[in-house]
């Protein structure tokens, strides 16, 4: 089955289509625009680049954050709309799981890191075991400080991606803990289309009517309009 994936959880703007053991195509861009403006132009350039048509794919896949509540927005309305009138299934993936997938790393807990705004960052732990890919700690908002105290107390070795790491840099670093190289940092829809083709072949997929993003907390206007209006919480 051929898959097109949309990621657009962070800066980067990444669609791939890919069926089972072979990616077909990626475009990814860490470029200063806005997903709204790259992101059709992304999902055009990426099925011209794999020589397929509307008609040839299968399924929609998405990834679902936690991330930038805009982008998020984005990427979903996007897939929605072509799971939709292609009248294919759509399948969602948590952004921190496919970023943790890109490190197939046995004995080594993988923490994903993706910017929660004021320091703080989504952060989850996963580790390789027998049956592939597992989490370990559920996704969580913790302050970049405590990252580090977190990771350091770990037994084992640990690996840090995502858009946070960059806070790291000139920080002395706990002896078992390494940051992955910049052309790993980041999420790719590469991998979302790997882990939803996981899911298709046990026969699962989602809802397109009520698939939401990840958001774990509220956005900052939600936060200013419930300040603001302090007599809607009665």
């Amino acid at each position: 089955m051929l898959v097109l994936a949309i990621e657009t959880a962070t800066i980067v703007s990444s669609v791939a289509v890919a069926e089972d053991g072979r990616l077909l195509s990626e475009v990814t861009a860490a470029a200063k625009l806005t997903h709204s403006e790259t992101l059709q132009p992304h999902i055009k350039q990426a099925m011209e680049m794999a020589r397929v048509k509307r008609e040839d794919i299968g399924a929609v896949a998405v990834s679902l954050g936690p991330g930038s509540f805009t982008g998020l927005r984005i990427g979903l309305a996007a897939a929605k709309g072509l799971a939709y009138a292609w009248g294919v299934p759509i399948v969602g993936v948590s952004t921190l799981e496919s970023m943790a997938a890109d490190f197939p790393v046995p004995g080594a807990c993988i923490v994903p890191l993706i910017d929660a705004q004021k320091g703080n960052a989504y952060m989850a732990c996963y580790e390789y075991g027998k049956n592939g890919l597992e989490e370990v700690e559920k996704v969580e908002v913790v302050s970049i400080d405590e990252v580090l105290s977190r990771c350091g107390a770990m037994s084992k070795n640990v690996i840090l991606c995502g858009d946070m790491v960059k806070k790291f840099a000139g920080r002395e670093l706990p002896s078992n803990v390494v940051i992955a190289p910049f052309t790993h940092v980041l999420p790719r829809a590469a991998t979302v289309a790997s882990l939803a083709l996981e899911r298709l072949s046990k026969g699962e997929e989602d809802n397109v009517m009520n698939l939401e993003p990840v958001y774990i907390r509220r956005s900052e206007a939600e936060v200013l309009w419930e300040k603001r209006h302090p007599e809607a919480e009665l």
